[in-house]
């Protein structure tokens, strides 16, 4: 039937049935009775096997660069859908304008699955770091990747949340967090890499501002100079919370020392030589080393931030300005 939208149809297709998504190759289709058999061949290189089965409402949304199928268990508010799959697409996109393509073989779809009961879904390792990107008042997101193409959310707080609550896991993504044998055991600050990522996309959907509100959010989870703080109050430094701030705030830091571009190109330059194999620290190190002088001293930088307590003071009035975003690199992404 054809929909033509100009008479207020909806112009996503939905189709209710049981539906199964699985890691491996091969796959094949099998019946026995009534029975329906798929099958599938899981190799080496299927770093976390998974099998996603139920009865949901699936429907299609982003664009034609990034498909990407969403399932539910009801049938989602055509509008809240319309908007939500409007941002996954810009996101999407800011995505692939700093990141690259996702995968060598071009945009391969993607899967996000609406997950039946939160409490045996996610491993809460994604939730406080995802809250950096949100209001204090707001309910952290509940998203988490399954593998490199797949995405299990809750979606009790409805479909016009899903852009926000999906934007981290989507930029891992992106940053090759599935397609390495390393995809939970990233530690501060690469495990923070993810939420910078949804910061940047987040930023495309809401604006400029967005940039001084985040980071003047994260800086107020950090103490000022521990010199300044009394002597019971020092240890705050270590608590997760801070190192999680800190960590989201060092990929800002790095940005505006290097410039948008010269980050733009290290970064994506790291992704693509340790696609499949995982990077850490000093993998990034080399890439920012690669694409500047050496004079810069990229270490020396990087220990500055992630060896000594609080952040730099520069940094901090740079941002707890109102008007820090008006001096702050900026760069667009279409």
């Amino acid at each position: 039937m054809a929909c033509l939208r100009k008479n207020g149809c909806s112009p996503f297709s939905f189709h209710k049935t049981f539906w199964l998504h699985t890691s491996g190759g091969g796959q094949k289709i099998s019946h026995k009775g009534a029975e329906q058999v798929v099958s599938a061949l899981q190799t080496p290189a299927d770093h976390y096997p998974f099998v996603i089965a139920g009865r949901y409402t699936s429907a299609e949304i982003g664009d034609s660069k990034q498909r990407v199928l969403l399932w539910t268990r009801s049938k989602p508010d055509t509008g809240s859908l319309q908007q939500a799959s409007q941002h996954i697409a810009r996101t999407t996109a800011v995505y692939d304008a700093m990141f690259g393509s996702r995968t060598s073989k071009g945009a391969a779809p993607m899967w996000i699955v609406e997950c039946p009961d939160a409490r045996g879904c996610f491993s809460g390792t994604t939730g406080p770091s995802s809250s950096l990107l949100l209001d204090q008042d707001a309910a952290p997101p509940t998203a988490e990747m399954a593998s490199a193409d797949t995405l299990m959310v809750d979606l009790s707080a409805g479909a016009p949340r899903l852009a926000a609550t999906v934007a981290p896991s989507l930029a891992a993504s992106w940053l090759g967090y599935g397609q390495n044998p390393g995809f939970y055991e990233q530690v501060p600050p690469l495990s923070l890499f993810p939420a910078f990522a949804a910061a940047i996309g987040r930023e495309a959907l809401a604006g400029p501002s967005y940039r001084g509100e985040v980071i003047r959010r994260a800086l107020s989870h950090i103490p000022r100079s521990p010199a300044a703080l009394p002597a019971g109050a020092r240890s705050k430094e270590e608590d997760p919370g801070v190192v999680r701030a800190k960590s989201f705030l060092f990929f800002y830091a790095l940005q505006d020392r290097y410039g948008p571009e010269v980050f733009r190109k290290a970064t994506t330059h790291m992704l693509e030589a340790r696609r499949g194999r995982g990077f850490d620290l000093s993998d990034l190190i080399a890439a920012f080393d690669q694409e500047t002088p050496k004079s810069q001293n990229t270490a020396g930088f990087v220990r500055l931030w992630i060896k000594r307590p609080g952040v730099p003071d520069d940094f901090r009035a740079r941002y707890e300005s109102s008007s820090a975003v008006e001096n702050s690199p900026k760069e667009t992404f279409r």
